[in-house]
């Protein structure tokens, strides 16, 4: 007798609809698992034989032959323990499944025949919602995530006999309510701690206001870290949309918890200069997604960015301009979504001093070259806000802090200008002027005779690239907006101009 159950799996960050045929036929008796399965697959062999006979079911002594089909594509993890146990147990006559044709089955099974929760569930939910399923049975603990699928009925499991009993009848799961966040968050770091450094301050705004990649350039100690940690709470709200993308991606990774299973905060990333390429952009034998992925829709942090090995910077280059990673293996090729605010934070040599008033640095100039020589010009190309950040003088340490601007009225502003944004382009076009196309930059950034004077001569002193060019542009445009202005005005222009890199980072 053949019996057919629907699952899921993963592609990357994509569900896919898995079809678990269950055969079982005269001969000596066995257990074979089909349709390309990994170890992982291959072990739920075992782990359903035991589940079947610990929750008082008999284990069929026939030949069992389970596909999991498409046939063509790769299976992995334990996702499928479930769906396998109910195929078997319809197969042998044990569960009847009539009306289930609408339904998922989806879960890994403990020996005692309980369900435990498995990764990648958002995504497998979503693919079931896009194939028109209404039902979908997952481990209890992954049941908050599943209902952020809306539309679907999810119906949390906790072990085999609970779930045999609702197929017959007898007792009844009730579907889980779609989660909702319970109280606050924790508060971010306030921009309100941070002394001076008001050029900073302001760049930081800017950058929030369009979502530009920034990089910051000081002596140790002068706030930049600080700073960057702060940039999350100017930065605006996720949209539903967005906070799906994320947590997409957490769920993939197995980073999402029955007690919060959707990613509510913008990620901030600061991944230590010593992660490989692959831990950058992803990559492995799992082909799983990299930091840069998990800061989609939010912050990637690189302090010390010197440091970070050049092959680990230049994997940056493609998802800067794409806003997705495409990782190629042997093993199959995935595209995950990596559209990020890149923030940088670097010293302008390796003892950290060179440039100050005071003379401390003892680095030669050879070694200043050397070191900054780590980092590419296409890479400085692509960043759109570089800002000097000068030490502190004693008077601004000591001076007391209660003046200072808060992250709520800067984040205020940020919104405004994101308003602004929405406005202009529409539900279809960019989320920000970040994200601005040649199209769009013809449309909405304009300039009068003024304004092209002035950057056709900064285009030829500070040897601007077409590249560079378009991002003092999208810059300009979000000074406009943060100003309120319908067009770029020449104050909006030269601002922009000054977040090029300084002259020593373009020796």
């Amino acid at each position: 007798m053949v019996c057919g159950v629907l699952s899921l799996g993963l592609y990357g960050v994509s569900g896919y609809l898995v079809g678990a045929e269950c055969a079982l036929s005269s001969g000596l008796p066995a257990f074979d698992v089909v349709g390309l399965p990994d170890v992982a697959v291959k072990e739920a062999r075992e782990r359903v034989r035991s589940a079947i006979k610990s929750s008082g079911f008999e284990f069929p002594v026939s030949r069992i032959t389970v596909n999991l089909a498409p046939a063509d594509r790769k299976k992995a993890g334990t996702v499928y323990d479930l769906p396998i146990l109910v195929g078997i147990l319809a197969a042998s006559g044990q569960l009847k499944l009539r009306g289930m044709e609408d339904a998922a089955f989806l879960g890994e099974l403990s020996l005692s025949g309980r369900l435990r929760p498995v990764s990648g569930v958002l995504p497998m939910a979503l693919a079931a919602q896009r194939a028109g399923l209404r039902r979908l049975f997952v481990p209890a603990d992954n049941a908050p995530e599943a209902t952020l699928a809306e539309g679907l009925e999810v119906y949390p499991v906790e072990t085999v006999d609970e779930l045999a009993a609702h197929l017959r009848g007898e007792r009844t799961i009730a579907p889980a309510p779609v989660w909702q966040p319970l109280g606050a968050e924790l508060p971010l770091p306030d921009f309100s701690d941070i002394k001076g450094q008001e050029e900073t301050r302001r760049a930081l705004e800017v950058a929030a206001a369009g979502g530009h990649h920034v990089l910051m350039s000081g002596s140790p100690g002068s706030g930049k870290s600080m700073m960057a940690k702060r940039l999350p709470s100017i930065l605006p709200n996720l949209t539903r949309a967005e906070a799906l993308e994320c947590t997409e991606i957490y769920s993939v990774l197995g980073m999402t918890s029955r007690e919060r299973p959707m990613v509510l905060r913008r990620p901030f990333r600061a991944p230590h200069h010593t992660i490989s390429p692959v831990g950058m952009a992803g990559g492995g034998s799992s082909l799983r997604p990299g930091e840069i992925s998990m800061a989609h829709n939010g912050v990637l942090f690189l302090d010390e960015l010197p440091e970070f090995e050049p092959g680990v910077l230049e994997v940056l280059r493609q998802p800067l301009e794409d806003g997705q990673a495409q990782i190629t293996r042997v093993s199959g090729s995935v595209t995950y979504p990596s559209r990020f605010m890149l923030v940088c934070a670097m010293n302008p040599c390796r003892c950290g001093w060179y440039g100050h008033p005071s003379g401390r640095c003892t680095c030669t100039e050879q070694a200043v070259r050397r070191y900054l020589g780590r980092l590419s010009g296409p890479l400085l190309d692509r960043i759109d806000i570089c800002v000097d950040v000068p030490a502190l003088e004693y008077e601004e340490l000591a001076a007391p802090g209660e003046g200072n601007e808060p992250s709520s009225a800067i984040r205020a502003r940020v919104n405004a200008a994101r308003a602004v944004q929405a406005a202009r382009f529409g539900p279809d076009g960019p989320a920000c002027n970040a994200q601005m196309g040649p199209k769009d930059l013809k449309r909405y950034c304009r300039l009068d005779e003024e304004c092209q004077t002035l950057i056709q001569g900064a285009y030829e002193s500070l040897g601007l690239t077409a590249r560079s060019y378009d991002r003092v542009l999208r810059v300009a445009r979000t000074i406009a907006d943060l100003d309120g202005a319908q067009d770029i005005a020449l104050p909006h222009l030269a601002e922009a101009l000054q977040y090029r890199p300084p002259a020593y980072l373009r020796r």
